[in-house]
């Protein structure tokens, strides 16, 4: 079995539930191992949140061999008042979170926010 993930304190701004449904839509046949490696999150964690996702209809997976492929609803709502009456959808929610994920690719690890700098302390 893997690692257990570090565990994480106080609020974040992206759910689990948002994180897990990201992983799901970069790839419909991922293994909840991989789902909770990429998430930080736990085999369990991931499994429960994957039944709260199919049991408020944004989520369905189908048995394919000895693994799932899942289905994302995306033209479905989102759940809090203020996104629904936006009339924000899980595609809108889902490519804002691509759009970050390929920003993140481009931008090297010393560029971010908290990044590293390189060996020495110095300036390149």
């Amino acid at each position: 079995m893997g690692a257990v993930p570090e565990p994480h304190t106080g609020w974040t701004f992206i759910t689990n539930h948002a994180r897990v449904l990201a992983a799901i839509a970069e790839d419909q046949n991922a293994r909840i191992r991989d789902i909770a490696a990429r998430c930080r999150l736990t085999e369990r964690a991931v499994q429960k949140i994957i039944s709260d996702l199919e049991q408020s209809g944004f989520l369905s997976h189908a048995r394919e061999g000895r693994g799932n492929t899942y289905r994302i609803e995306s033209g479905k709502i989102l759940r809090h008042p203020a996104e629904a009456e936006a009339g924000l959808t899980v595609a809108a929610l889902l490519g804002l979170l691509a759009q970050d994920e390929a920003h993140r690719a481009d931008v090297p690890r010393a560029g971010r926010p908290g990044g590293t700098r390189p060996a020495g302390g110095g300036r390149p």
